[in-house]
């Protein structure tokens, strides 16, 4: 437990790097991490990096991958605050987890508790990735 809890200190200081790369590793490292709420603020950031859309499509693959109900809750609520470009890397990190080596099926699956989330936002990101989900598997 105590290396857990060096790992995600070490990379919740990296999300904040003004270096993409670190920022890049950060969002992978902080994925598994997605419903603890520190890590859940800085992957909410990284998701919106206003710097490199590397950051948002690379964080949006590995919390894809993840493929938690908090993961997807995090991609579902980044995409009604994204611009038309920083979605459209969203996409592409969803849909590079779901076509990729293994095809995060955990994702697909945590989809549908989004859907049903108290939180507005939430509820209406949820179907945009639903739709992602599905034109991935056709």
């Amino acid at each position: 437990m105590r290396e857990t809890t060096k790992g995600l200190a070490a990379a919740l200081s990296e999300a904040s790097s003004p270096t993409w790369t670190r920022r890049v590793r950060a969002g992978r490292d902080l994925a598994a991490f997605a419903d603890v709420p520190e890590a859940a603020e800085a992957l909410a950031g990284l998701l919106l990096d206003v710097d490199d859309t590397a950051v948002t499509r690379q964080t949006a693959e590995a919390l894809t991958r993840v493929g938690t109900v908090a993961a997807m809750k995090l991609i579902a609520r980044a995409i009604t605050e994204a611009d038309d470009n920083r979605a459209d890397w969203l996409q592409t990190g969803v849909h590079d987890a779901l076509t990729g080596p293994g095809g995060a099926p955990e994702a697909a699956e945590s989809c549908a508790k989004p859907a049903e989330d108290p939180e507005a936002a939430v509820r209406q990101g949820a179907a945009v990735v639903a739709v992602w989900v599905a034109d991935s598997r056709c």
